[in-house]
């Protein structure tokens, strides 16, 4: 597989990730606790996603910081070829080949079973080893859905229109622009053929403000890093990202239209 030019150096890459990491920790454990103090459940809860969601469209301007650094444009065409937004490559001939597709479907039932399974399991024996990175009190958003609280947020599109942003600039625009597009087609230099690997475990440790799912994230993260450099095309990690974003979001408009 040809190798991008211009490969970061080990440096750079920590510092891009240490860039794109340093304001959620910022936001999720000093920021946050400050600013809900005397908030209740649904307004803590409403904060959190609000202050989650700027560090994650930092994340998406940093990458277009690089990008016009790298390309002098930031052009659709552009963001397409850097970030690897493209059909599904051979790995053999490097040639596009739209049936390569397929694999999409055994890849989404991979990364369920991980989530389901492993990732529960895996998530119970890293807080039995640390167990100060418990999540605290007030820190999930499933507390916001307790059956108590969902007749708050019928008819509060507001509330879709948050959860849309924090999901579009999670799952495409912050994380992936960033992780698989700004930093694996330029970390073969740095780690060779392992640059997946080392690009799934980077993604898997930025995640200090949510420390108690760092574990159980690495499965899932290598799986990412691992289809956007086999088939060179960041559009695998992306859709494998995207689906527990897309079950939430149905699953806010029906609290939105009084159907949960």
């Amino acid at each position: 597989m040809k190798q991008e030019n211009n490969q970061y150096s080990l440096w750079k890459i920590l510092g891009i990730w240490l860039a794109a990491g340093l304001p959620m920790w910022i936001l999720g454990w000093l920021i946050y606790p400050a600013m809900s103090q005397n908030l209740d459940t649904v307004e803590a809860g409403l904060m959190r996603m609000k202050l989650l969601t700027i560090g994650l469209a930092w994340q998406f301007v940093l990458s277009m910081i690089f990008l016009y650094r790298e390309e002098g444009n930031m052009r659709l065409s552009t963001i397409s070829r850097r970030f690897w937004l493209n059909h599904p490559t051979t790995p053999e001939t490097g040639k596009p080949q739209k049936r390569l597709w397929w694999w999409i479907i055994p890849l989404i039932l991979l990364v369920a079973a991980l989530e389901m399974g492993l990732g529960s399991l895996l998530t119970d024996w890293w807080l039995a080893i640390f167990p100060f990175f418990a999540e605290p009190e007030g820190y999930s958003f499933s507390a916001l859905f307790v059956p108590e609280l969902r007749g708050q947020f019928v008819g509060n599109w507001g509330l879709l229109m948050l959860f849309f942003a924090l999901a579009l600039f999670n799952t495409f625009l912050g994380e992936e622009f960033l992780f698989r597009g700004v930093l694996l087609p330029k970390m073969e230099g740095a780690f060779g053929k392992w640059d997946w690997v080392a690009n799934g475990l980077l993604f898997a440790f930025y995640h200090l403000h949510q420390p108690w799912g760092i574990l159980s994230s690495i499965p899932v993260a290598l799986v990412f890093a691992f289809s956007g450099k086999q088939f060179r095309s960041n559009w695998f990690p992306i859709i494998l990202h995207s689906g527990q974003s897309v079950f939430f979001l149905f699953l806010v408009l029906g609290l939105v239209l009084g159907l949960a």
